[in-house]
């Protein structure tokens, strides 16, 4: 019989492509095997329906790791939500990216920075960093600046807008119970009067 006769596909040849298996059949009678309890056992969470869709990272209901684990404290510490480590309030453009974005005389605003693709969305406060060197002229609009972006746009002939109001240092307290300070003049004594006896007898 030819070659081409025999993978001819009829009625006679015809198959599954893979082997099939047979559905497992439970609760059908003690004889079968899958009986009674179904092949679940006896009681339990693992008796129970939805039990094998469970969250990652539970544990069956301890105290799971993640949580026994230390923390680490401060701000900037990956356990601080929804900080995160090392995220600040403010996202950061520094001036090596405006001379590299920007033409001589523009006016750079943050939806210009949106544009040119420096930031993502205006929703979040930019702060102009001096990173770099700065040759071109321009009027920058941004909600903070360093105080070297600042010296190097003005000392570029360009100017500067801010939309929040710098924040004021806090001045240091002194510690309770320090002494005062002594006065680098001498005290002066007084002169002797004639009831403490200055005069002689």
């Amino acid at each position: 019989m030819p070659a081409e006769e025999r993978d001819e596909l009829t009625l006679s040849n015809l198959k599954p492509a893979q082997k099939r298996r047979a559905r497992k059949r439970v609760g059908r009678g003690l004889g079968s095997g899958k009986g009674r309890y179904s092949g679940r056992g006896i009681k339990g969470q693992k008796a129970r329906s939805g039990s094998h869709t469970m969250r990652a990272g539970f544990e069956g209901g301890q105290m799971p790791i993640y949580m026994r684990l230390p923390k680490q404290r401060g701000s900037t510490s990956k356990d601080a939500m929804p900080i995160g480590p090392h995220r600040t309030s403010t996202v950061p453009v520094n001036l090596r990216d405006l001379e590299r974005v920007f033409d001589d005389g523009a006016e750079v605003t943050l939806e210009a920075m949106v544009e040119k693709g420096l930031i993502k969305n205006t929703r979040t406060d930019v702060k102009v960093l001096g990173q770099g060197e700065l040759t071109k002229k321009l009027a920058v609009t941004a909600h903070a600046f360093s105080a070297s972006a600042r010296e190097k746009i003005e000392g570029a002939g360009g100017s500067v807008n801010a939309l929040r109001p710098p924040r004021e240092e806090k001045r240091k307290r002194s510690r309770k119970g320090s002494a005062p300070e002594e006065s680098a003049e001498p005290a002066e004594t007084p002169e002797p009067t004639e009831a403490s006896g200055g005069e002689e007898a």
